[in-house]
C-alpha cells in the first residue's frame, strides 16, 4: 500500500502547479479508492506550531516567506480534502505566540469583549474540528488565552492542565478544559452508505509551562504528567463509547527513558493502551521525515510510527499538513482501523537551485480574515525606536562573539543594575546571559538577523529577541556560572586536535540554548567532550571545556556571588541547565526583555553592539572545522576578529559552508 501511495504523492507533486489552485483534477487516497461495502476511508489533518502565522510574510525580515502561512495550508487543506470521501481538521497548538502579530494583539491591539483573534478568525474559515493547547497559548497569561480561545468555532481540550492543585485521581482534577470529546461523526463506506463512527479526541500541553509561564501561572495552574493523565482518561473515553481514540499531544518524540512530567513524551505516550493514533508538535520538525529520527526504539520515521501506530508531526508556521489516513472496518456495531499511512505534506519545495518554490496559492478566505491586523501589524513593526552605529548581524552567532547577542546582554544589564540599585543585591557583580535566537537550522538559509546600521525599528528588535520573555536574575556562584557554560557547550562537537573540516555544530543542540555571559572571558577547548547533553544529564562529569574563565582580568573565583540576568524561561529551569532554577531567582521583571532593548535603544540615541569578544575557541593548531550560515554571511567574513573564518563553498538546503580555522 505505501508503495501505491508514495507513486500518487509524486504524481501529485508533478502536477501541483495545476491542481493546488484549481482543483481540476484530484487523486484519491487508495484507501477511498478501494475502500469495501464494509470498509470506510478516514482522513485525519493536523496543523501545529502555527506561531499566528497567518500570512506568507516574515515581519521580521518585512518581506514574504514562501516556506509558511496558515493561508498557504489553507489551500493545502481544500485540496487534501478532495482526496478523501471523509475528513476532520485538528489543531495541535502554539497558535496565539511567535511573531509581531501576535504580539501588536497582546500588547497595542488587546482583546475586548467581543473581539476575535486573527489567528482565530483564518482559523474560522477552514473548518477545525478541535484543537488542543500548546505551551505558547499562556505567554500573554491566561485572561487574554481565554478571551482569544472563546472566538473559536471549535472546541479546545486538554487534559493535564489543572485549577489548582493535583487531585489524587487524574479524573478528579478540576481541569481548564474538558480532557477530551467525542465526535459522532457520519463517515461514507465503499458501498457509498452512511454511518456513524464515534472518534474521541484527548489533548495534551508540556507540563513545563508552570517553569516557562510562572508569572502567569504560579497559584493559579497546575499541570499533571502527560502519560499520567492519559491512563487514566482513555479507558473513559472508550467506556464512553469512542470507537477509535486520537491524542493531540503539543509534545515532541524523545527516545529516552520516560520520566515524571517529561516535556517531549509522545513516544511513550502512543505506548498508553487505547491510543489509536497521534498528533505531534511542539519541536518544530516533520514526521515521518529525515533521519534525525534513526536510532530511536519503537519510532519509525518511514513509516511514520509510534509503537507501531500512526503518528505525524507536520513542522511548523504552517510549513506542512500533517495526514494520517485510517481504512476502517465495522466490527459489529463499531469500527476498527485495518490499514494507515502517515504524512507530513509540505506546501513548498526547493528547485534544483534550491530556491523556494511555493506549491500552494493563498486561500481568499483566510486571507481577508485577518488582512486588517496584517495591515496594523506591518505598521507596528515599522515604527523606528532608535539607531545602530554598526550592522546588527547573527550570521556568525554560534562560531564567534556577535553583535545581535551583544546588544542585548547591554540592554539586559543597563535594565537590571537600574532595578537592583536600591536592593540587598546592589553591591554584586552583574553578568548577562544571552542566546542567538534566529540562527539558521530549523528556520532556514534565510533565518536570521540582519540590521543595517541606521535605523532601528520594532520589528528589529523583535527580529533580535524572539520571544516575549520577561527578565529575571538569579543570584549564582562562579562554579555555578562556569556550570552555565560548560552546558552551553554542548552546542559543539567533540573535536580531535588535526582534524581537518570536522563538523563543528551539534545539530541536536538548540540555538536559543547556546548562552553568552558577558562580563567574563573565557575560552571553549573542543578537544574535551561535551560535561551535559542537550537534556542537562552530565554525560561526561569530568570535562572542563570552559578555559581561562576571567571575571575583572582575574580567574573567576568559584565561590564569589554573582546576579546574573536572562529571562523567565531560563531562571525557571528552562533548557535544563545545571543549578539553574526558580530557587536562584532575586528578582522578576514586570517587563519583557523585548521591551528593555526598546528602552535602551531609546535611552541610548544610538547603540554600539559591536561585539567584544569575550569568548574565543582554545587554539588547536593544525585544526579545522566546518559550519553553515546563510549565503548572506560572505559579506560579514572581514568583520569578524576573534576567528578566522573562511568561505568553504555551498551548504544543504540553501546554505553556505564556512571553514573555521582554530
Amino acid at each position: 500500500m505505501s508503495s501505491i501511495f508514495d507513486v500518487g504523492v509524486m504524481s501529485r507533486r508533478s502536477l501541483l502547479g495545476g491542481l493546488a489552485a484549481t482543483s481540476a483534477l484530484v487523486l484519491l487516497h487508495p484507501f477511498s479508492a478501494r475502500a469495501s461495502a464494509n470498509q470506510a476511508h478516514l482522513r485525519l489533518m493536523e496543523t501545529t506550531d502555527i506561531h499566528v502565522n497567518v500570512f506568507p510574510y516574515d515581519y521580521y525580515a518585512d518581506k514574504p516567506n514562501d516556506t509558511m502561512g496558515l493561508s498557504r495550508t489553507g489551500t493545502t487543506i481544500d485540496t487534501i480534502r478532495a482526496e478523501a470521501v471523509n475528513s476532520l481538521l485538528i489543531d495541535n497548538g502554539d497558535v496565539l505566540q511567535g511573531n509581531p502579530m501576535g504580539d501588536y494583539m497582546a500588547y497595542q491591539h488587546g482583546m475586548k469583549d467581543g473581539d476575535v483573534h486573527p489567528v482565530i478568525k483564518a482559523m474560522n474559515t477552514l473548518g477545525y474540528t478541535v484543537g488542543t493547547l500548546g505551551n505558547h497559548e499562556f505567554n500573554y497569561g491566561l485572561d487574554f488565552m481565554f478571551k482569544v480561545l472563546s472566538g473559536a468555532n471549535f472546541p479546545f481540550v486538554c487534559a493535564n492542565l489543572t485549577k489548582g492543585r493535583l487531585a489524587s485521581d487524574p479524573k478528579q482534577d478540576d481541569l481548564f478544559f474538558k480532557p477530551y470529546i467525542i465526535v459522532e461523526k457520519q463517515i461514507k463506506d465503499g458501498a457509498g452508505d452512511e454511518s456513524p463512527v464515534k472518534i474521541g479526541f484527548i489533548g495534551f500541553v508540556p507540563p513545563q509551562i508552570m517553569l516557562w509561564d510562572i508569572k502567569n501561572l504560579e497559584g493559579k495552574a497546575q499541570t499533571r504528567d502527560i502519560v499520567e493523565a492519559a491512563k487514566a482518561w482513555v479507558p473513559a473515553m472508550k467506556e464512553a463509547g469512542a470507537d477509535i481514540v486520537i491524542a493531540l499531544s503539543h509534545s515532541g518524540i524523545d527516545g529516552s527513558a520516560p520520566s515524571e512530567k517529561m516535556e517531549n513524551a509522545s513516544l511513550h505516550l502512543a505506548a498508553v493502551e487505547g491510543i489509536d493514533a497521534i498528533f505531534t508538535g511542539h519541536q518544530h520538525l516533520v514526521f515521518p521525515g529525515p533521519k534525525s529520527w534513526d536510532g530511536i526504539a519503537n519510532a519509525d520515521p518511514v513509516k511514520g510510527t509510534l509503537h507501531g501506530k500512526p503518528a505525524v508531526m507536520a513542522g511548523f508556521w504552517g510549513s506542512h499538513l500533517g495526514l494520517i489516513d485510517l481504512l476502517l472496518e465495522k466490527d459489529g456495531n463499531s469500527w476498527k482501523i485495518v490499514d494507515f499511512t502517515s504524512e507530513a505534506r509540505p506546501i513548498y519545495h526547493r528547485d534544483d537551485k534550491k530556491k523556494v518554490v511555493a506549491d500552494y496559492a493563498d486561500k481568499k478566505d483566510v486571507v481577508e480574515a485577518a488582512k486588517a491586523e496584517h495591515e496594523a501589524t506591518l505598521a507596528y513593526v515599522r515604527t523606528p525606536v532608535g539607531k545602530t552605529s554598526a550592522p546588527l548581524y547573527s550570521y556568525f552567532a554560534l562560531v564567534a562573539d556577535d553583535p545581535s547577542v551583544q546588544v542585548v546582554s547591554q540592554a539586559q544589564t543597563w535594565y537590571i543594575k537600574q532595578m537592583l540599585a536600591d536592593t540587598a543585591f546592589k553591591d554584586l557583580p552583574v553578568l548577562s546571559a544571552a542566546a542567538p535566537f534566529k540562527a539558521g537550522g530549523r528556520g532556514g538559509a534565510d533565518y536570521y538577523t540582519d540590521v543595517p546600521a541606521g535605523d532601528i525599528a520594532i520589528k528589529n528588535v523583535a527580529d533580535l529577541y524572539l520571544y516575549p520573555n520577561t527578565v529575571q536574575a538569579v543570584a549564582i556562584t562562579g562554579a555555578q556560572v562556569k556550570n552555565w557554560l560548560e552546558m552551553s557547550a554542548g552546542m559543539f562537537n567533540h573535536i580531535a586536535a588535526g582534524s581537518k573540516d570536522a563538523p563543528l555544530l551539534n545539530n541536536d543542540f538548540p540555538s536559543y540554548n547556546f548562552d553568552v555571559i558577558d562580563g567574563v572571558t573565557y575560552q571553549i577547548d573542543l578537544s574535551q567532550p561535551p560535561k551535559y547533553d542537550s537534556s542537562g544529564k552530565a554525560i561526561n562529569p569530568d570535562a572542563n571545556r570552559i578555559q581561562n574563565l576571567a571575571f575583572d582580568g582575574r580567574p573567576i573565583d568559584p565561590a564569589q556571588k554573582f546576579v546574573v540576568v536572562t529571562n523567565n524561561y531560563r531562571a525557571g529551569g528552562g533548557g535544563s541547565f545545571p543549578e539553574i532554577a526558580a530557587d536562584k531567582v532575586i528578582f522578576q521583571a514586570p517587563d519583557t526583555n523585548r521591551d528593555v532593548i526598546v528602552r535602551y535603544v531609546h535611552d541610548q540615541g544610538t547603540i554600539n553592539p559591536s561585539a567584544d569578544a569575550n569568548w574565543t575557541f582554545k587554539p588547536l593548531p593544525g585544526t579545522t572545522v566546518t559550519f553553515e550560515s546563510g549565503p548572506k554571511a560572505k559579506q560579514f567574513l572581514a568583520a569578524v576578529k576573534s576567528v578566522k573564518i573562511e568561505d568553504a563553498g555551498d551548504g544543504a538546503d540553501g546554505f553556505s559552508k564556512f571553514r573555521l580555522v582554530l
